[in-house]
């Protein structure tokens, strides 16, 4: 498996776009806007886009979703449906943060934890990990050892917690009981921001780490 960065919007969101090296059959987690960019990058790697995958749906993560599915006609799965409500309020989302209007749209697939994506010939492993939002889900690749973590935990930090249905517990937990059990040489992609590894987020992450307890 393969895999590209696409920085969108003015939050700086981690939009990633992962292919199968043998197929070229691709998938696009999180297209928070700037479709265009993501465009481009398909295109330039000659990848045949499958499906559009979600996190969760805040609006930098979300808010280019509709407009990306209906041009490349591809289905939309995810997040978990306990974020059905920050998709029907992408409206009141768009208006509140500055963003471009945006369409509301229905997931093809909702997610739920253990379920398994498909796309050429990778398979990614979906862990429901609320906390940030309710329904959030990551992406694990256990093959490259990769994961996807949109929002629950980034380099030296974690989620917000502050937004409707955000839950501090519930987001700690997550982490600790689905992602850090994943091993210490996972590598992560999260929603803003560098790249780490689980294993370095347990030793200096000043709100996880273990000498935290």
């Amino acid at each position: 498996m393969k895999y590209k960065i696409v920085p969108v919007t003015p939050f700086q969101q981690n939009c990633t776009v992962m292919w199968c090296e043998k197929t070229l059959k691709a998938v696009v987690v999180d297209p928070g806007g700037d479709v265009h960019k993501i465009v481009n990058l398909l295109e330039t790697e000659k990848l045949i886009l499958e499906k559009i995958l979600l996190t969760h749906a805040h609006i930098d993560h979300a808010g280019g979703t509709a407009e990306l599915a209906i041009l490349k006609n591809v289905p939309i799965e995810g997040p978990h449906k306990d974020d059905q409500f920050w998709i029907e309020g992408l409206d009141q989302q768009s208006a509140m943060f500055g963003f471009p209007k945006v369409s509301n749209f229905v997931p093809n697939r909702w997610l739920n934890d253990g379920d398994q994506i498909r796309f050429g010939e990778v398979v990614l492993e979906v862990l429901h990990c609320p906390g940030h939002t309710p329904g959030h889900v990551i992406f694990y690749n256990a093959d490259e050892k990769l994961a996807q973590v949109g929002d629950v935990i980034f380099q030296g930090s974690i989620g917000r917690t502050d937004f409707p249905r955000g839950n501090h517990q519930d987001l700690i937990r997550s982490i600790k009981e689905k992602l850090f059990v994943l091993g210490d040489d996972i590598r992560f992609i999260p929603g803003h921001g560098p790249m780490s590894t689980l294993g370095a987020e347990r030793k200096h992450n000043p709100f996880v780490a273990d000498h935290r307890g």
